[in-house]
Order: C-alpha cells, then structure tokens, then sequence
C-alpha cells in the first residue's frame, strides 16, 4: 500500500506542479487563448495567480513531509486540500458548461482522496 500511495502521491504532484506553475508564470490573457481554460476568463488575475500558488503548495505537501519525516501529518492534509480544489474546479466548470473537464476534476478528487485516506490510516 505504500508503494501505491507513493505513486499517486509522485503523479499527482507532478501534475499539480505543473499546472499551477503554469497559472503562476503565464498571463490569464495566455491561458485563454490557449483555448483550455475558458473559465480563467471570468477570474481576476490575482484570483488565477492565487489558485496556482494553491496548487503548487498542495503538490510540495503531497511529498515533502512524507519525504523528509518532518511533520508527515501534512501529506493528508495537503491532499484534503487537494480534494478540495476538485470540488470548486468542478463546481465552475459545471456552472460554465465545460463537462468534458469533470472526468479530470474527478480523477484528480479521487486520487487526492486515496492519498488522504491512506496516509491518516498509516
């Protein structure tokens, strides 16, 4: 089990990595015209900005404290955190009308939700 939750806890930080550095170093206006984040256009930069920086502390607490021993406690916490940024990310794309994003928002819950439950019961 461990080896599973290390995996998904490798996988989801990379992904959180990247995409919220990309909301961190690229401009909203950048975003939108890439054509995949319509939903940047109802936020304020500062609100783009902020969800990168969440993202991006989120993917850091899925595997340093585990990594380094030093408060562990914050790997489940960071990924309830995650779970979290699941819910509102579906609940805008369900108000905006981007379903084809909900398989994602889902994954990324579920596997937030795996790590946090599996690393409270250890």
């Amino acid at each position: 089990m461990n080896i599973a939750l290390w995996v998904v806890q490798g996988l989801l930080a990379a992904a959180y990595l990247a995409a919220g550095l990309m909301k961190l170093f690229r401009s909203r206006e950048q975003m939108v015209a890439s054509g995949s984040f319509e939903w940047a256009k109802d936020m304020t930069d500062g609100a783009v900005k902020a969800i990168g920086a969440v993202e991006v502390l989120g993917a850091l607490g899925l595997v340093l404290p585990e990594l380094t021993g030093i408060m562990p406690v914050l790997t489940p916490i960071a990924a309830v955190g995650l779970v979290i940024v699941q819910v509102f990310a579906a609940r805008v794309h369900l108000k905006l009308g981007e379903t084809k994003s909900l398989p994602v928002n889902m994954v990324l819950l579920l596997l937030a939700a795996f790590v946090a439950v599996g690393r409270f019961a250890s």
